[in-house]
């Protein structure tokens, strides 16, 4: 399948402040996530979009990924479930400042339409800004993201509305599921090979 991807930055932090969400809604920084729950979340947001490349990945992997310090998760909560996350990612930057990518970002399904993608997008790009507050690293000189023609439809016009600009657009033919594999086999089901 032909799969277009768009890699979007932020090169300075917003001046308004992230929007608060409906009633009944609440962000939490996630500080004690392990390999588990971090799979899970990956599982019930990407599931519906193809998000399978981490599927696969060892209990180890994903333990490597989350010691990163610096790697931050925020969850979602409407009626006591998780109901979407952001998930930041630091690295070094080219002129020394950290470059902190939006690794990934999504809603439950059982979110989508109730106003929260675009707040939850807000907290997270602020959250990404003030990193180095919370953890020892270097003043942050970007936020970036790439999504692709594998996720929800307004992904792309989300982060663009949020001041993330478009730096490079790629084109690839990947091999993916001709069908996405849903939340439920996502999330701990059987996977498909």
């Amino acid at each position: 399948m032909k799969v277009v991807t768009w890699s979007l930055q932020m090169l300075e932090r917003p001046l308004a402040p992230a929007r608060p969400f409906p009633e009944g809604a609440r962000l939490e920084r996630a500080t004690g996530i392990g390999p588990e729950y971090a799979r899970f979340l990956y599982g019930l947001v990407g599931g519906p979009w193809r998000w399978t490349d981490r599927l696969h990945w060892s209990r180890e992997q994903w333990a490597e990924e989350l010691a990163v310090p610096g790697t931050e998760f925020h969850v979602l909560y409407a009626e006591g479930v998780p109901r979407g996350y952001v998930q930041l990612y630091p690295q070094p930057g080219g002129d020394g400042g950290t470059d902190v990518e939006i690794r990934y970002f999504g809603l439950a399904e059982e979110a989508l339409g109730r106003g929260f993608g675009g707040r939850l997008l807000e907290h997270g790009i602020q959250a990404a800004w003030t990193l180095p507050e919370r953890f020892d690293l270097p003043a942050v000189a970007r936020v970036w993201v790439h999504t692709c023609s594998l996720d929800g439809p307004a992904a792309l016009a989300n982060y663009r509305a949020r001041g993330l600009v478009v730096y490079k657009t790629e084109e690839t033919e990947e091999q993916v599921p001709e069908e996405p594999l849903g939340a439920w086999c996502s999330t701990g089901g059987p996977v498909p090979r």
